[in-house]
């Protein structure tokens, strides 16, 4: 098939779970363009079958803010008709599927693609929902040939919100067990040899809560050496630096910044603690479980259906910063319980969210779709 996938190029989930399905989908033997603001996060190297298009956009004094999306669907446009792709797969509702829908029809009818629309969460949450957007994303919705979400409580809120006609498919996101896997990295330059290393990996937006992590290792290094490795970048590090200072462990926490070889380091942690407000589904959390490092997350959205508490993680409530700590330290205090429950993280991950599995679900889509086409056309 010739696929083209039109995604965020952040560090975000969505991007994450785009660039990893087209190489994937590469693998198999299709043809993948990548349509973004510029080459997707983790797309780092040249790989056979993949391409990537980046999309240009001008400054005019007539705009206030650059019309991004209007160049967008002017790219999607232009390298569906060239490479004659069968099918688009946009990863956010607005603005990708609504750009996508716009280049399908600046097409003549011969060249017009399959629209698949992937819901990631704040784009039905937060976004989607918003009275300025509301219209468009369900138009973008109710006109793709076919819609998924990550989780199936994305599914159930999707549904909710937008009264939709049609179907809405629970695809969840998956990774490479074999490179997210218990390896053990470079560590020494992370910890001293007696500090257990705690972790949080975002991109420190409001919704995930960056100051409870802060606040949950304060009452961790209270009681044992600790080090908290911070990973990522965004509104709140300021946040959480600030309240650091304020409880004067500064001198504990590691800030690393975004970074690309997450498989390298995640190994290293003995805890990572993920306190969202809510995950529509929880990338970080599954990347964690398959390395066998214990995780401590929310009772909100989509992750439960990721973490099985007190099996392959503990699930709390959001703000319950005294039960993430007293989880924490029971894990940190006690390695050989953390070291079987990383086990049976990992063997949960590999037996439901395997790349193998999750990439079958989304080519049988594909066919399905373009079949329907194919019949509705003759």
């Amino acid at each position: 098939m010739k696929i083209g996938i039109v995604c965020q190029s952040t560090t975000g989930g969505s991007g994450i779970l785009a660039t990893e399905l087209g190489l994937a989908l590469a693998e198999r033997g299709s043809e993948v363009h990548f349509i973004s603001m510029e080459a997707p996060f983790r797309l780092r190297c040249f790989a056979q079958n993949v391409f990537s298009h980046s999309v240009d956009v001008i400054n005019y004094p007539l705009f206030k803010l650059p019309p991004y999306s209007l160049a967008l669907a002017s790219k999607i446009s232009e390298v569906a008709e060239e490479f004659n792709l069968e099918i688009v797969h946009a990863h956010y509702a607005v603005p990708n599927a609504v750009a996508a829908l716009l280049a399908r029809d600046m097409l003549p009818p011969e060249k017009r693609f399959c629209l698949v629309t992937t819901l990631h969460g704040t784009d039905i949450t937060l976004v989607g929902g918003h009275p300025s957007f509301y219209r468009a994303t369900r138009y973008a919705m109710e006109k793709s040939c076919a819609v998924t979400a990550v989780s199936n409580w994305l599914n159930k809120e999707t549904k909710r919100e937008f009264n939709l006609s049609g179907t809405v498919h629970t695809i969840y996101n998956f990774l490479d067990g074999n490179k997210f896997a218990p390896q053990q990295g470079n560590c020494d330059v992370l910890a001293k040899s007696d500090e257990k290393i705690v972790m949080h990996i975002s991109n420190f937006r409001p919704v995930k809560r960056v100051t409870d992590v802060v606040r949950v290792f304060k009452k961790i290094v209270d009681i044992l050496p600790a080090r908290l490795v911070m990973v990522g970048d965004g509104p709140e590090r300021l946040a959480a630096s600030g309240v650091a200072k304020q409880l004067g462990i500064t001198e504990h926490i590691q800030y690393l910044g975004n970074c690309d070889n997450i498989e390298d380091i995640l190994p290293c942690a003995d805890l990572v603690i993920q306190p969202s407000e809510h995950e529509s589904f929880g990338l970080v959390p599954l990347e964690a479980m398959s390395c066998e490092v214990p995780v401590i997350v929310t009772a909100s959205g989509g992750i439960t259906e990721v973490v099985a508490h007190g099996e392959t993680g503990y699930l709390c409530e959001v703000g319950d910063i005294e039960t993430m700590a007293e989880h924490a330290v029971a894990l940190l205090l006690h390695p050989d319980q953390a070291r079987e429950m990383g086990r049976k993280a990992r063997a949960h991950v590999l037996k439901h969210f395997s790349r193998d599995a999750i990439v079958d679900q989304y080519e049988t889509l594909y066919r399905e779709v373009l079949a329907r086409k194919n019949n509705d056309s003759r």
